[in-house]
């Protein structure tokens, strides 16, 4: 009989469980969406080759348990007819999480469903010294909580006022949780603090009349994590506007890790062991 080699099963989305030749199959669902049909294969799967239920991940994919060895291949191939894939475990990066951003969402600021695709085609299973996630989340409200990722994107926005607009009803300065809007309604102005605007776009979004215009960018936030260890991501550079210097950063950050990580060391112990003035050097180099 053929050793099994279980280093590669986990590799490709087969992980073993406590029960002796069983495994559960974690899916690839890119920022937790799925098709309807492609869901109804997955009910197929568990039913036939699983023990009839799934497991909802923390990071919105799907788990099939009780799996057999022996049905691994013929599973992998009922995946690939209906567009589907075993998802990535090990020292690699993870499959991209997000919320449903601007497409759906009232509160979202960018298209989260688009950048988690982009970051899937550009990033996933990238092979590094330890997991690595990436969380993008729509706006302030944190849906999907960027900080606790080692990569984390926020939807932002930068408001910039047309007093021409203006009725200075005071609805932006009510709803402003930075209280960086200030409205004199008898004197009929409007006084905006840009350096404590957190970019939540609740100003832009509340305007009964439009007077908030605004450009949106990506709060990106680095070293987050969520396991043994709970450390908040920190968010070592402004606003970003541009999605090519997003990738950009996010690139330096993959790069920064591959270079400088020890095996099964978490991107944000790199990072403290390294140093972040080291980290951030390498980010000012490229933007």
């Amino acid at each position: 009989m053929a050793q099994v080699d279980y280093k590669a099963l986990k590799k490709g989305g087969f992980m073993r469980q406590i029960q002796k030749d069983r495994f559960s199959l974690r899916l690839r669902i890119v920022g937790g969406q799925i098709k309807a049909g492609q869901l109804k294969k997955v009910y197929e799967i568990a039913e036939q080759y699983g023990q009839g239920y799934i497991h909802m991940t923390s990071r919105q994919s799907i788990e099939i348990p009780f799996v057999k060895l022996e049905d691994i291949e013929v599973i992998k191939k009922e995946l690939q007819e209906a567009g589907l894939q075993p998802g990535a475990c090990g020292p690699r990066v993870r499959t991209i999480t997000a919320c449903q951003g601007s497409a759906v969402c009232p509160s979202g600021n960018i298209d989260t469903a688009a950048l988690a695709q982009e970051f899937d085609k550009r990033y996933y299973a990238r092979e590094l010294p330890h997991k690595f996630k990436l969380g993008i989340t729509g706006c302030s409200n944190n849906c999907l909580k960027a900080e606790e990722n080692d990569l984390g994107v926020k939807g932002g926005i930068l408001p910039v006022w047309q007093d021409s607009k203006c009725t200075f009803c005071g609805l932006c300065e009510a709803v402003c949780p930075a209280k960086a809007i200030a409205v004199a309604k008898e004197d009929r102005k409007l006084e905006f603090k840009q350096a404590a605007c957190t970019y939540c776009g609740r100003c832009n979004k509340s305007c009964p009349v439009d007077a908030w215009d605004g450009k949106s960018g990506f709060i990106v936030s680095f070293g987050g994590l969520f396991g043994n260890r709970i450390a908040i991501g920190n968010q070592t550079i402004p606003i970003v506007f541009e999605e090519d210097k997003l990738h950009v950063i996010v690139e330096t950050a993959l790069q920064f890790f591959a270079d400088n990580g020890k095996p099964s060391e978490r991107f944000r112990n790199t990072l403290d062991r390294v140093g972040w003035d080291a980290f951030q050097i390498k980010l000012k180099e490229v933007l």
